[in-house]
């Protein structure tokens, strides 16, 4: 196993955790966006607003997304265990 592989493999693993957690976090950075302009058009104050439409845009995210993200994790894990022999070495 050499450095270059392994610094690949980690890289690669990075990616695909960034990958992954994108499209959630982008979906409640949009509704937190929205929710907050409401607020301050409507100059309602209140702090709890923004959970339940955050945790809602994340789950609708979460479920329009799942067939995407696991096929990325499969793909990540099969080409893994194909590369294992590198790490034998």
């Amino acid at each position: 196993m050499n450095a270059d592989y392994l610094t690949g493999f980690f890289f690669e693993a990075i990616k695909v955790t960034i990958l992954l957690a994108s499209p959630m976090l982008l979906a409640g950075l949009v509704v937190g966006l929205l929710v907050s302009i409401f607020q301050s058009a409507t100059s309602i104050n209140e702090m709890t607003l923004t959970f339940i439409p955050k945790m809602l845009a994340v789950a609708a995210a979460l479920i329009f997304f799942f067939p995407w993200m696991m096929q990325t994790i499969v793909t990540f894990t099969e080409q893994m265990f194909l590369n294992m022999n590198q790490f034998i070495r």
